[in-house]
């Protein structure tokens, strides 16, 4: 694959994520606001899928720079 594939993958993807993250965090509080017992679940999905949205994102900067990079040389 591609530099800019894998470029284009871990930054869509991680916007992606990130957003899906931040629904579930809504969920949750309104999980909680309604007194449901598994609220935690979902506070805690809602960051592991933020956090990875992060991650990905982050991946995605290291690889346009790879990508910038090359084109320098």
């Amino acid at each position: 694959m591609s530099q800019k594939k894998r470029w284009l993958l871990y930054s869509i993807g991680g916007l992606l994520a990130i957003g899906f993250g931040l629904s579930l965090l809504g969920e949750a509080i309104i999980k909680k606001w309604d007194n449901h017992t598994n609220w935690v679940l979902w506070g805690t999905l809602a960051l592991v899928v933020t956090n990875s949205g992060i991650c990905l994102v982050a991946q995605a900067v290291i690889e346009k720079m790879k990508l910038n990079r090359g084109k320098r040389d």
